[in-house]
């Protein structure tokens, strides 16, 4: 009795170009051999398909081939049930390739046959001889990543430029096997000029305005596929990068190491330094006068609402370390005498303060904080603004009706009234943030050009291009959604799995109604 009748797509390969003009060559040995199995596999049901797969004159080290792309493309639609070849190697030279083939033959549930090889999948054999291969597919790529990976530290030990696209000031030499990059004079002297400027302004926003208003801009390159890439205007991200890039020093970054190039400096060390020393004083800067809100800063102005101090304290749990802000009652062991908060989470309260003082730098100039007190329904603030002369004056009381309310596991600052979330009282969540800040980085890299695409990324990190592809989306988010995100104005439901698996809407305005941010 004749089984289910199985659909058998041929495939056939040859190498060379040769002979393949004559009226029976390789390809059609191959076919006539194929289709004899076939025929011999009939009482089964199988049947040859008048489809000719054919790829003379291609090699198996590559995917890019017309008949396979046909093949792959039928199989896809479901109209193949086997795939029957001579040997193994018509179908690819390569075991990575090889595995890819096979994951696709598996989600469409297409068999695999390899006549001279007695190599078949549609037994428990031939199965398990596949998962042998695969296996050792799967370790050929984690050599040939760790190779590549060993490869590129190693000359990179030696100043040499390991590809990616040359940032602003360099080109490629002419000769594609020398790795040392060569100083274009004229962006050099634009390089120079914004290191200068920088250290002029001491602001990189104004000096990405200054730039975009002379209009330059970006590097600009063409890829081997014709297609322009940069010449942008300068954004603050790219520009931060291009200041702290030690290339411009004559020096080569791998991971945290930090070796000599062999590739000429545009920029002296004293210019370099300076800047960078400029840099790290931004970082921290607040973008407020007061020196008030920093880790444990309200030590010594904080009380609870009986009078008592409330001292920085640290937990760790989980691995993580969290700060407090707790009741000298408490820590003496006073139990009847605390305040109706015994502590407070400290980056709630931080927060808290640093969106009520920024608020009022704004409107008024330099604010800072002489004294907090907590409650159970209000946290006070006394407020003071410093003259030119030094002294505070103008102290002011503001009552801020707020309470300390379990969210998500943790305790935040709510509004007593609405029970909704105080501007800045909520802590960010970690991992988002680092996947933003990941993201961030690779978009520097894409934007100034020392990578050229997301599998750059992944093979220089180690990753896959899916995973680095799903990142790179949260880079192009609205600024005021990051922005939401930094100051903990946390999302109700979206999390950082489902930014990245659903992606985000076009519209900015229609993110935030997607992401629920409150």
């Amino acid at each position: 009795m004749a089984g289910k009748r199985r659909r058998c797509a041929i495939y056939t390969r040859k190498s060379s170009e040769e002979g393949l003009e004559q009226g029976f060559n390789s390809l059609h040995a191959q076919r006539e051999a194929c289709e004899a199995y076939v025929l011999s596999q009939a009482g089964e049901g199988w049947f040859a398909l008048p489809t000719v797969y054919d790829d003379g004159g291609y090699s198996g080290g590559s995917m890019e081939r017309p008949g396979l792309t046909q093949l792959l493309g039928d199989i896809a639609t479901g109209k193949v049930d086997v795939v029957v070849v001579y040997k193994v190697d018509r179908l690819t030279r390569s075991l990575s390739d090889f595995a890819r083939i096979v994951e696709i033959f598996d989600q469409r549930e297409v068999s695999f046959v390899s006549v001279t090889q007695a190599f078949n999948t549609t037994s428990s054999m031939g199965r398990l001889t596949l998962n042998v291969l695969l296996s050792f597919a799967q370790f050929e790529r984690e050599v040939t990543g760790e190779r590549i990976r060993d490869k590129i530290a190693a000359s990179k030990a030696r100043g040499l430029w390991m590809g990616g696209a040359v940032p602003l000031g360099y080109d490629l030499p002419a000769d594609p096997q020398d790795r040392v990059l060569i100083v274009n004079p004229a962006e050099a002297d634009i390089v120079r000029h914004i290191f200068h400027r920088y250290l002029e302004l001491g602001s990189v926003r104004a000096l990405a305005a200054e730039l975009r208003d002379r209009g330059v801009t970006s590097k600009q390159r063409i890829t081997r596929k014709g297609r322009v890439m940069g010449g942008q205007p300068w954004r603050e991200g790219p520009l931060y990068y291009l200041l702290k890039n030690r290339i411009y020093r004559g020096e080569i970054v791998h991971k945290d190491k930090v070796y000599p190039g062999q590739h000429p400096a545009i920029v002296d060390v004293e210019l370099f330094d300076s800047a960078q020393v400029r840099l790290a004083e931004g970082n921290r800067r607040k973008h407020y006068s007061s020196d008030a809100v920093i880790a444990g800063a309200l030590a010594g102005r904080i009380y609870d609402d009986r009078g008592h101090r409330m001292s920085p304290v640290t937990a760790r749990r989980g691995g993580r370390t969290y700060r407090y802000y707790v009741s000298q009652a408490v820590l003496r062991g006073d139990r009847g005498e605390p305040g109706s908060v015994r502590r407070v989470p400290a980056f709630a309260i931080e927060a808290l303060i640093e969106a009520q003082l920024a608020a009022r730098d704004h409107q008024r100039g330099n604010v800072f904080i002489q004294r907090v007190v907590i409650a159970r329904t209000w946290v006070e603030l006394t407020l003071a603004q410093e003259q030119s002369d030094g002294e505070a004056r103008g102290a002011e009381v503001v009552r801020i009706p707020a309470i300390l309310k379990t969210w998500g596991g943790a305790k935040r600052l709510v509004d007593a009234h609405s029970g909704g979330a105080l501007a800045g009282a909520e802590e960010p969540d970690e991992a988002l943030l680092r996947a933003i800040a990941r993201a961030k980085r690779w978009e520097m890299q894409l934007a100034v050009g020392e990578r050229t695409s997301a599998d750059d990324i992944a093979a220089i990190e180690g990753l896959q291009s899916r995973y680095v592809d799903k990142i790179l989306r949260l880079a192009w988010m609205a600024p005021e959604l990051v922005e939401g995100l930094l100051d903990g104005r946390r999302l109700r439901e979206a999390v950082l799995a489902d930014l990245v698996e659903r992606g985000l809407s076009t519209e900015w305005k229609a993110r935030q109604r997607t992401l629920h941010l409150t």
